[in-house]
């Protein structure tokens, strides 16, 4: 059972995750954050202090949410096929990006137009490692033949898919082009065409490599 304070803070996370994530760091505010929140002021300087430990404390618990919803191997179980398990990787991601209660990506996206470089030791910490992990996979499913530029590539064709739903939506929320001609909605639909693409891709490359 949480206690009272517990919750208080839980609100105070989800409130500032939800805020941060639609207007930005500089945009933002405690008393706005408060009232949605339904507590005071004075509850934001007892849990963190100040604005700036509040913003690094709702990115992360907006994260922690999303990889505890949508686990980041996808629910392939390690001694799978690379294959396998790249696809279970790209399926979480997409379920993370689409879902519209994931924050943690809209405030890094806000954060790269505005940056403060608070979150750059978290996101080192926390965003890095499950790169490196992408990495590591295509490397398997490219064969040892594939140069270190040649996974970049691959890794960052991946990435620019997964994220082209991250920019659509903000586009729409923020009103451009709100009847987008791109019917992304389907984010399932979506998230395997992005895993048939890629594997057919790396397949070709592969292939390439071996003739």
């Amino acid at each position: 059972m949480k206690t009272k304070s517990g919750k208080t803070r839980e609100r105070l996370l989800t409130a500032a995750s939800r805020i941060f994530a639609e207007q930005g760091f500089q945009e933002s505010t405690i008393a706005g954050i408060c009232e949605q929140a339904e507590t005071n002021i004075a509850s934001v300087n007892y849990h963190f202090g100040d604005k700036e430990t509040l913003y690094l404390e709702a990115w992360r618990f907006a994260f922690n949410q999303e990889l505890t919803l949508y686990p980041s191997d996808g629910g392939i179980a390690e001694h799978a096929s690379a294959e396998l398990r790249l696809a279970g990787r790209i399926r979480s991601l997409i379920g993370r990006v689409a879902d519209e209660n994931s924050y943690s990506f809209a405030i890094i996206n806000k954060e790269m137009a505005q940056p403060t470089r608070l979150l750059a030791d978290i996101l080192e910490k926390e965003i890095n490692p499950q790169r490196l992990k992408m990495l590591a996979l295509l490397k398997e499913c490219l064969g040892q033949a594939a140069t270190e530029q040649r996974i970049q590539y691959c890794h960052t064709s991946i990435m620019g898919q997964c994220f082209q739903l991250l920019r659509i939506k903000h586009m729409q929320s923020a009103k451009h082009f709100p009847n987008h001609p791109s019917d992304l909605s389907d984010s399932t639909a979506f998230a395997e065409h992005v895993v048939q693409f890629s594997l057919a891709g790396i397949q070709a490359i592969r292939t390439q490599h071996l003739t």
